[in-house]
Formats: structure tokens, C-alpha cells, sequence
């Protein structure tokens, strides 16, 4: 199993959405952010004493995970429908899952999610 993290603009959420519903209903988990990549962000001030400021730029983290062997054809299907080729698509991060329970009926890895 892994565990599938999309760091993405808010406006391509819908997007994402639909490439990982076509895939599975597995679930994800949303978490927004703030972050910057490439382009560095845009800069905010917080306080009167901070004169450089934050370069922060809303980001939107969804997680889910997926079974070892649909990872490719997800993350081929999620790069071919929200890349633009520019600054600021997003990442994607794919990492090892040791083992899901699915709490209310004790199912185990593949079978829980």
C-alpha cells in the first residue's frame, strides 16, 4: 500500500477529485496550507516588527492511500489532467504504508481501505 500526498493549487481541487474518484472510493483526507515551491510565493507581514513578511501561497494537501499496484496508472492520470507545465502545479508524494485496520470491522491492509 501507499500513502498518496497531492500538494495542489485550491482551484484544481475539483479536478483532483474527479481523477481519484474514477480510480477508487477509497476516501482522502484534505488539509489546507500555506507553502511555496519555485515561484517563491507572495509576501505577507504579520507584524509591524517583521519587515521581510512570510512568502506563503495557499495550498491545498490531500492524502489518501491506494493499493501498490494502482499508484502509476493514479499518479500518470493526475499528472496528465491537472499539469500545466508551469510553476505552481503541485508536487505529488508517494509513500510506504506498513499496514491499515479498518476500526469498526478489523479488516487489515487492502481489504480496510
Amino acid at each position: 500500500m501507499k500513502e498518496l500526498e497531492f500538494i495542489i493549487n485550491g482551484e484544481k481541487l475539483e479536478a483532483l477529485k474527479n481523477v481519484l474518484d474514477q480510480f477508487s472510493n477509497r476516501g482522502i483526507t484534505l488539509t489546507s496550507a500555506m507553502g511555496y515551491g519555485h515561484q517563491h510565493g507572495l509576501r505577507q507581514v504579520y507584524t509591524r516588527d517583521d519587515r521581510q513578511g512570510v512568502a506563503l501561497l495557499p495550498k491545498i494537501s490531500v492524502r489518501t492511500v491506494v493499493p501498490d499496484d494502482e499508484v502509476d496508472s493514479l499518479v500518470d492520470a493526475v499528472v496528465n489532467r491537472l499539469g500545466t507545465s508551469s510553476f505552481g502545479d503541485g508536487k505529488i508524494f508517494v509513500r510506504n504504508i506498513e499496514q491499515a485496520i479498518r476500526i469498526r470491522t478489523n479488516e487489515r491492509d487492502d481489504d480496510a481501505l
